[in-house]
């Protein structure tokens, strides 16, 4: 089984003992991603959607490191703290996502997430 790990300077470092994502046998593994930016290491602020946003564009340039994209993603799981912003989620993945070719997508309601963020998603995709 082949395993590398991926690191990029262009999303956050992550907060503990886990890699951006691991790619292994033609798929890639994303660590879940908040709207943290990462030339400021700080939660964007101006609002929920502009966190989901950011989260995207730190999977997206993940998954570009690993020689993919956002168009090869086959799974999302998203983690909300408040389901009131259920819509706002799927306004920014119509805005990031070809709708005829959307993913595979879970979406759960948790009670809180790191760095008392309210948004993290992780993906699955394919090389």
């Amino acid at each position: 089984m082949s395993r590398t790990v991926i690191t990029d300077a262009n999303a956050p470092n992550p907060m503990g003992s886990y890699n951006q994502a691991v790619v292994s046998n033609g798929f890639i593994f994303t660590a879940g991603q908040v709207g943290l930016d990462p030339d400021t290491g700080k939660f964007i602020e101006e609002s929920f959607k502009s966190r989901v946003n950011q989260v995207f564009k730190n999977l997206s340039a993940i998954l570009e490191t690993s020689g993919s994209s956002l168009s090869n993603v086959v799974k999302f799981t998203v983690f909300i703290t408040d389901m009131a912003n259920y819509a706002e989620v799927n306004e920014v993945f119509n805005e990031w996502l070809d709708e005829d070719k959307a993913p595979a997508r879970s979406l759960v309601s948790v009670k809180e997430l790191p760095g008392y963020t309210d948004v993290e998603i992780e993906c699955i995709a394919t090389i």
